[in-house]
């Protein structure tokens, strides 16, 4: 996606050999228009597969992932990292460890919301290490629901996330795809899409 690349050069701040910062227009504040054009290359992308439910993590995967949902007329359901009072029925639960905040949470959606009867599309603003997507795979294991592929905004490229996902199974597609940040500059790869 030429739109997006063109908002990380332009937009992005690297931090370090190992993070991009993108909070002028996906992590913190959020550029809209963006966001539904990014949701909508993500369901043409996976327009073929029936998806039932789209799954993300909170919060940054909320935005791209809500606009895949709605191009694809389907549900959003995100994990929550931390439990509400609210969330009194069965849960499904996996741990995820963040690369970003350092930290391992445990996330948890309903079981009312997803069941072996789903084709679901998780979705994500970054693909670093997989652990986010690996936990959100493992919840829709737990449900029986068929994880039909991975739409991931941006990817660094230079960690492991993609390999330990696709040994899992499951097809990545990734708008952005980063080969490097060295020297506070940002690489590209091909992008999947």
């Amino acid at each position: 996606m030429e739109e997006l690349v063109r908002r990380i050069q332009e937009d992005g701040n690297v931090l370090s050999d190992g993070v991009l910062k993108v909070d002028r227009f996906i992590t913190h504040q959020v550029d809209p228009v963006l966001m539904e054009h990014i949701g909508a290359r993500l369901a043409e992308v996976f327009a073929e597969k029936k998806i039932t439910k789209v799954v993300t993590i909170e919060a940054s995967g909320i935005a791209p992932a809500i606009y895949a949902a709605q191009s694809l007329n389907a549900p959003m359901i995100f994990a929550r990292k931390a439990k509400s009072l609210t969330m009194d029925e069965e849960l499904l639960t996996s741990s995820v460890y963040s690369f970003t905040k350092q930290v391992t949470s445990t996330i948890s959606i309903s079981r009312k919301f997803l069941n072996e009867q789903d084709r679901v599309l998780i979705v994500d603003d970054f693909l670093a290490n997989g652990q986010a997507a690996k936990g959100l795979i493992e919840l829709c294991q737990q449900a029986g629901a068929q994880v039909e592929g991975i739409g991931i905004v941006i990817e660094k490229g230079f960690q492991m996330g993609r390999e330990l996902l696709e040994d899992m199974g499951v097809p990545v597609v990734s708008l952005a795809r980063i080969e490097s940040l060295e020297n506070g500059k940002v690489s590209f790869k091909q992008a999947d899409a």
